[in-house]
């Protein structure tokens, strides 16, 4: 099979975890142990969250203020840049060295007229007490939301429209390589009004409706949406909360899920699965293996119909 692993940015470095390169690679190293279980047989891409990275490392630029801080295309480019670096690192550690690895810089176009531009909506970077939130963005000029009991920065996060490295990507992939792409989302870039100039712009794109696009484009034959949650809940937090084993993409869009964090996973798992009428499953970065034997996770198809719970 030829598979993309989506691996979010809140899996590699967990909620509230202090975000040390350490800590980053412990975390990944719980990932490619799961991944090296998948790759034998399989054609494999890892896509991969930076939602907390990208924060930090904008963090970090702020602070040094003689100069004036690089934009958010610019860091997305960086952590695509620092996690791939680690993926290829710990997986390549686990599978025999015959085995090829790129991580690629991946750039993605947008809509300059997309509406998100105009209400910031992706969490990025480490999370806050409210009076902490509110005061940074007083600071900073930060658009903040909740974030369960705490908050975070919000930016633009415009939807994908087009992955430019798309056709060096199925080439790696023909060659048995282990491909490291769409990072973050991919680097967020746009065309000027004459649309022959492309440029970077001040956004973070979703990585799961990107990793839904690009296993699409790549004609994909399972999308493994990796989080920090073992399936996408109903009523999630609360004494009634119950997990979805298995769902019509029309039943599962009927629920309705936060804007913030299952909400994307859930719109591309269902996107992918509506598009290509293969299977889309969420779940837990430490069940990878078993969510590609079919036995864990949040299971999306159009090949039935309903839903069941676990």
């Amino acid at each position: 099979m030829r598979i993309v692993v989506a691996l979010g940015g809140n899996a590699l470095l967990r909620r509230g975890e202090p975000m040390t390169a350490d800590n980053q690679r412990d975390n990944i190293r719980v990932a490619t142990t799961q991944i090296a279980k998948i790759h034998p047989g399989n054609e494999l891409v890892i896509a991969h969250g930076n939602g907390p990275q990208v924060g930090l490392l904008s963090l970090q630029a702020a602070a040094y203020t003689s100069v004036t801080p690089y934009p958010l295309d610019v860091l997305g480019a960086e952590t695509e840049g620092m996690i791939g670096y680690m993926i290829e690192q710990e997986l390549g550690n686990l599978l025999p060295f015959e085995v090829p690895f790129a991580t690629l810089l991946t750039q993605v176009e947008v809509d300059g007229n997309d509406p998100a531009f105009q209400k910031p909506s992706k969490p990025i970077g480490p999370v806050y007490s409210k009076e902490d939130a509110e005061r940074l963005a007083k600071e900073k000029g930060w658009a903040i939301a909740p974030d369960g009991d705490k908050f975070r920065r919000v930016v633009a996060s415009p939807r994908p429209k087009r992955i430019f490295e798309i056709r060096p990507i199925t080439w790696l992939l023909e060659k048995g390589t282990v491909v490291i792409c769409a990072g973050g989302g991919g680097i967020p870039t746009l065309y000027d009004p004459s649309g022959t100039v492309l440029s970077g712009v001040e956004a973070v794109i979703d990585k799961d409706l990107c990793s839904a696009l690009l296993a699409e484009e790549l004609k994909c034959d399972l999308l493994v949406i990796a989080t920090d949650v073992d399936a996408a809940y109903i009523d999630w937090g609360k004494p009634t909360q119950k997990a979805v084993a298995e769902a019509h993409p029309d039943e599962l869009d009927r629920l309705g899920f936060a804007a913030g964090s299952m909400g994307p996973k859930v719109q591309a798992a269902c996107e992918f699965a509506r598009n290509t009428g293969k299977a889309a499953v969420i779940g837990s970065l430490a069940d990878i293996e078993a969510i590609v034997k079919g036995t864990k996770g949040t299971r999306v198809s159009t090949a039935r119909s309903g839903i069941s719970y676990r």
